[in-house]
């Protein structure tokens, strides 16, 4: 059965994304990543937020504009949004239930991950119980704003397990199975 992966880059003060959900401070760290590059062949389907999927790409004005990965991935892509679009996309499926979101992402993914990609999203799976691994890659930048790994108005400690620790050299990569609440 699939499990919930939550793979996202990071400043070092925590950030994935600058004000505004700005995505250019990551294009220097995009450097190869052998880790993540064998991950990748792990990744069944995407479970993808609205913002994340209609935001900016780190890959922008490159031939890999566009594509998950900057195309080192190809699949399907399940996108969790409040307003569906009539059109259709190829390869994307577009759902405005996030617990039918998630069961499709992983019927889609077969016995590989689901890849999470959005704060949001990645806390809704959070709350909902069904993340099961968090990668984190740090990257060696302060950027001072914009939106945070993880942030829960009032508060709520979650448990994680160190799996994995390594190092590339544009960035630390850290990996953390979630542990059940309690």
């Amino acid at each position: 059965m699939a499990k919930l992966l939550y793979s996202v880059t990071m400043s070092l003060d925590g950030f994935i994304a600058g004000p505004g959900g700005d995505m250019s401070w990551l294009t220097p760290y995009l450097g190869p990543n052998p880790y993540v590059d064998e991950l990748i062949g792990d990744i069944g389907s995407l479970l993808v937020g609205n913002r994340t999927f209609r935001g900016d790409d780190p890959y922008k004005d490159t031939p890999s504009e566009g594509e998950a990965f900057g195309g080192g991935w190809s699949g399907p892509q399940i996108v969790l949004t409040h307003h569906v679009p009539e059109a259709d996309w190829p390869g994307i499926t577009f759902v405005s239930d996030f617990a039918e979101a998630v069961r499709q992402a992983k019927e889609a993914a077969g016995d590989k991950y689901v890849n999470v990609l959005g704060a949001d999203v990645a806390r809704q799976c959070l709350a909902a119980g069904v993340l099961d691994e968090v990668l984190t890659c740090v990257a060696p930048v302060l950027l001072g704003d914009g939106v945070r790994l993880f942030e829960q108005p009032g508060g709520r400690t979650v448990g994680l397990e160190r799996i994995h620790l390594s190092g590339v050299p544009l960035a630390s990569l850290l990996r953390f199975r979630v542990l059940p609440a309690g």
